[in-house]
């Protein structure tokens, strides 16, 4: 979830590259998670062929805000959480050879994500989870960004996308001692955006991603993870004309979780892109404490 808050403040077209390790994690049903932190990138952001910004790079960097809750969903497990990003946005770029500042601070666009356990982790209580083992799971989620974050049309370069996506996803967690194998995947629809940059309308074909994690699970409640995304796609027209920009990109990370106590944790991550077929390659780095409440814990 905290990935997801850091990277939503370079815009829609960066939620592919999202790592987020054990997103279908099970837990008791009405248990209550808060999530607050802080999450910096920095890194080169690519346009259209058709808009004339080269040598384009940003940095954010802000404070992030979370909430989810675990549900019965007719005796499946399920989990709503929404993703309240705000940021400070530098960046620079040169448009027709002459060079261009933009600073912006605000609210990032907000995102709301609805998940279920299919398979391996029914809803329970907190009794019934505290015998409960982990083995096979396999879940699904639908996540969406609302477009109300800060936005001008008379810069390239904005903390909100200015258009929705829908971003459905499955995947599948095995254990294995105190191993942890996921993997999963996704596509992300994007709507129009009909006021970018001076008013032009720009598309942006479907984005086609998937993660793997290996996760070590230590006896002190410490966990880490080896992280890994690549996603493809996302394929831009401007005012009709399609542009040469599919992208092909390949990302790295890591995660590690401490536990404060029964109710606090502290989590570290950070990833950087390890090939790109365009200029969409940036590193973060972030923190987050999280604390739950609720279920019975």
């Amino acid at each position: 979830m905290v990935a997801a808050c850091a990277i939503s403040i370079r815009g829609s077209e960066a939620h592919a590259q999202s790592i987020e390790p054990r997103s279908y994690s099970p837990a008791p049903v009405d248990v209550n998670f808060l999530v607050t932190g802080y999450a910096a990138s920095q890194g080169a952001l690519s346009f259209d062929d058709s808009v004339p910004l080269t040598d384009a790079k940003v940095e954010t960097r802000g404070p992030v805000l979370a909430y989810a809750r675990t549900l019965d969903l007719w005796g499946k497990l399920g989990k709503l959480d929404v993703i309240l990003p705000f940021a400070e946005l530098s960046g620079t770029a040169i448009y027709r050879g002459e060079p261009l500042q933009r600073q912006a601070s605000g609210l990032a666009d907000p995102l709301l994500r609805l998940s279920v356990v299919l398979y391996g982790a029914p809803a329970m209580t907190a009794t019934e989870f505290r015998s409960y083992k982990q083995d096979l799971v396999v879940g699904a989620s639908v996540q969406v960004s609302v477009p109300i974050g800060q936005y001008d049309h008379a810069r390239a370069i904005n903390l909100g996308a200015n258009r929705w996506f829908v971003k459905p996803s499955i995947g599948v967690s095995k254990a294995a001692g105190r191993w942890t194998f996921e993997a999963n995947g996704a596509v992300t629809f994007f709507s129009a955006n009909g006021d970018f940059f001076g008013g032009n309308k720009v598309t942006r074909k479907p984005i086609y991603s998937a993660q793997g994690h290996l996760i070590y699970s230590f006896r002190s409640g410490v966990w880490a993870s080896a992280d890994a995304t690549f996603y493809t796609g996302g394929r831009t027209t401007l005012n009709g004309t399609a542009a040469d920009n599919l992208e092909q990109n390949i990302r790295a990370g890591a995660t590690l979780a401490l536990p404060i106590n029964r109710r606090s944790s502290i989590k570290l991550y950070a990833s950087t892109g390890v090939s790109a077929r365009t200029g969409n390659n940036f590193d973060l780095f972030g923190a987050a404490w999280q604390y739950r409440w609720g279920g019975g814990l």
